[in-house]
């Protein structure tokens, strides 16, 4: 079995973070958030993995060479030299990806569920036609293109309406297909979207079925869906009673749903919860409050901090009686000083914020 991990872009939606990473690398529940798809990857029986990467590859190799051994993966990187869109990476890769002929698992980097790649193989296999996406419901079917099957064959797709202004279904594509080696003929070496132009092209040929996801999804490249997703994420270990969470019996959890590294320190009469994310040697002081909020690996966070909606960048310090909210994002080795506030405020690497931050804002 093979897989492809669309790794691409630049990583601008989640700036200011991956002003200092890639975004694959960027801790997503205290991992780097592609290790959670070799992961599912591995499980699922899969042996080969490529990642089809443009933006800081060498950042990427150094990383990822380490998890061939712990889950006996080859990975493999096929570098970009321009950006080649969602379906002539599968053409670039072609070597690996048709060295047999078991399907192709295709994933973008950004998307995070419980992985259902045994059962999506299953399913595949069943029915028989070349590729399978993974469908998700939604409430607002409007903002995206929406599946539409055929009324005469269980899950066959009929046709795809991108934004419809009437209700033509709910389901939308996902992010995640499972491939045979075959569709790769479909594709030109060119710069070219799996989604508006091979995806149509099997339409035609009634050979693409779609798959109902089980449980959350999302699409976690922007800091609002990182910490939306952040709470689907947490949500999903406590129904699972997963021993990663943090024991609602420690007196600073307040409302479950907190997972925190074993390396850091939590000090009194603290406050931390629900859905908060607290990474390696994190040091937090007497009386602080954060809630639906994620603080990477390294930061300080001194006495009476009240945090909500944050991503607090590595190596910060945040200082006391300091407020952040609305959705604020600090970069890298970013300081605040004490009794600031910050609403909104994307801060870049390496800056001192002494002032408050009242509206949404970039602070360079």
């Amino acid at each position: 079995m093979k897989g492809l991990i669309l790794v691409g872009g630049y990583g601008t939606r989640l700036r200011p973070l991956t002003l200092s990473l890639p975004k694959p690398l960027v801790e997503f529940g205290n991992k780097p958030m592609i290790l959670h798809q070799v992961e599912a990857l591995a499980a699922a029986g899969v042996t080969d993995i490529v990642l089809a990467v443009n933006y800081k590859p060498e950042v990427m190799v150094a990383a990822l060479k380490s998890y061939e051994a712990e889950y006996g993966v080859n990975i493999t990187f096929s570098v970009e030299e321009e950006p080649l869109g969602t379906a002539g990476p599968l053409k670039l890769a072609e070597k690996v990806l048709r060295k047999d002929e078991s399907p192709i698992f295709v994933l973008n980097s950004d998307v995070i569920c419980d992985y259902p790649f045994k059962e999506l193989l299953d399913f595949h296999q069943k029915h028989g036609g070349e590729a399978t996406i993974v469908a998700t419901k939604v409430d607002e079917p409007s903002k995206y293109g929406v599946i539409v099957h055929d009324l005469a064959v269980p899950n066959l797709i009929d046709r795809f309406v991108e934004k419809p202004v009437e209700f033509v279904g709910n389901r939308i594509n996902a992010g995640l297909y499972v491939l045979n080696p075959s569709v790769i003929d479909l594709i030109e070496m060119r710069p070219t979207s799996i989604e508006h132009e091979t995806f149509p092209q099997l339409v035609e040929k009634k050979q693409l079925y779609s798959f109902d996801l089980p449980g959350y999804w999302m699409d976690v490249g922007q800091p609002k869906d990182f910490l939306s997703g952040t709470c689907l994420y947490l949500s999903s270990l406590a129904k699972k009673e997963s021993k990663a969470l943090t024991p609602i019996s420690e007196p600073f959890v307040n409302g479950g749903n907190v997972l925190i590294d074993p390396s850091a320190k939590i000090g009194k009469d603290c406050k931390i919860g629900p859905n908060v994310v607290i990474g390696p040697n994190v040091v937090v002081g007497d009386g602080v409050r954060i809630q639906r909020s994620v603080v990477l690996k390294n930061c300080q966070i001194k006495d009476h901090a009240w945090i909500k909606s944050t991503i607090v960048g590595w190596n910060s310090t945040v200082g006391r009686w300091a407020r952040l909210e609305g959705v604020t994002v600090l970069g890298e080795d970013v300081t605040v000083k004490d009794e600031v506030y910050v609403n909104g405020g994307k801060v870049l690497p390496h800056k001192s914020i002494s002032a408050n931050v009242e509206t949404p804002q970039i602070i360079m």
